[in-house]
């Protein structure tokens, strides 16, 4: 649930970037925080912490031009999980009070069983913390578009996005900075938008 900080007046938003080992979370952070638009100093670091073969990257931001919500300027604070399934744990501990979602599932054909178990271990950890997928926004990243061996769109839109309401999903490279802000854009727009349905931000 999203953080009202008064002393500095603003709301914490926390997005959190799941998905697949190796399927491109780590490099979406990276790129935001690379080129993220922000004023001096509204830009925290970007800071790993890392396990044996995996490792939980984090930082926060307040966009140039950062909407105000009641009086509060909305700070956002983006997670990746590890990917590795013994983490699970930790896992789990990220999506303590999330906001917003992003997925990310590696477009490589042989990749889609992965994306499927991740999708549904979302799912579950989400319900061990007695949260709804449908109740949280969540957007849809098929990334890693610039391989040879990729599976259709559509394809992964039948895989991943086949419910009664489908949510936005974007065609990704991230390595090459292609789709990852329209991710995030989404993602930020779709969680500003429930805020403000709200009409004031709620404390934690």
């Amino acid at each position: 649930m999203a953080i009202i900080n008064q002393a500095t007046r603003e709301l914490q938003v926390k997005i959190v970037y799941y998905g697949p080992a190796m399927g491109g979370k780590t490099t979406n952070l990276v790129q935001v925080h690379d080129h993220v638009q922000t004023t001096a100093g509204n830009k925290g670091k970007l800071v790993s912490l890392a396990t044996s073969s995996d490792r939980t990257l984090f930082f926060d931001f307040l966009p140039i031009e950062a909407m105000s919500i009641k009086g509060f300027k909305t700070k956002f604070q983006l997670y990746t999980v590890p990917g590795q399934v013994i983490y699970n744990t930790t896992r789990q501990l990220v999506l303590r009070g999330v906001d917003g979602i992003v997925f990310v599932a590696d477009s490589q054909y042989e990749k889609m069983a992965e994306n499927v178990e991740s999708f549904s271990n979302l799912e579950e950890n989400l319900r061990a913390l007695k949260l709804n997928l449908a109740d949280i926004p969540y957007v849809l990243q098929y990334n890693k578009r610039d391989l040879p061996n990729v599976a259709d769109p559509d394809y992964m839109e039948f895989l991943l996005n086949n419910r009664d309401v489908q949510v936005p999903s974007f065609a990704a490279t991230a390595h090459r900075c292609e789709g990852v802000f329209e991710t995030l854009n989404m993602i930020t727009r779709m969680l500003l938008n429930k805020f403000i349905s709200r009409g004031t931000p709620q404390c934690a």
